[in-house]
């Protein structure tokens, strides 16, 4: 496995999660299970996608600024998250925050499986895109709940 599948994993449980949780209402259990797989995939994922993906592309010219918008966008979702945790679950206005995370996570996968891979793929050698992947799936591993 490389680093590319390896983080294609990850992303389609995001997708799965993030349009789960729009569908719930109020403040049930099935919301509260939808936030909180979510949460944990994105806090998981974004740990060592940034160590072991977006850490070693800085290492070449091309892949500073792609790493630092990657990063920014996974400093926003926080926030969002945040904000979720500090907002009743019956209110409207953790939906409507709700939708905008869910919304913020596909257009990253998107970027990321669109754009950023393919320019990282030039980057990093295939040794290189196995060892990153053998990484990241132990980091991951290790900061699931």
């Amino acid at each position: 496995m490389n680093i590319f599948e390896a983080l294609r994993e990850s992303h389609d449980r995001q997708r799965t999660y993030a349009k789960a949780l729009i569908k719930t209402s109020g403040d049930t259990a099935e919301r509260v299970e939808a936030y909180k797989q979510l949460k944990s995939e994105l806090q998981a994922h974004e740990t060592a996608e940034e160590r072991h993906f977006y850490i070693p592309l800085m290492a070449f010219d091309n892949g500073v600024d792609l790493s630092r918008h990657a990063i920014s966008e996974h400093h926003e979702m926080d926030e969002m998250m945040e904000e979720l945790d500090e907002t009743q679950m019956s209110s409207p206005a953790w939906l409507a925050t709700a939708k905008k995370l869910s919304e913020k996570v596909h257009h990253h996968l998107e970027e990321e499986e669109q754009k950023f891979f393919q320019m990282a793929g030039k980057l990093l050698d295939d040794k290189q895109k196995e060892a990153l992947a053998g990484q990241y799936e132990k980091e991951y591993k290790a900061q699931l709940p």
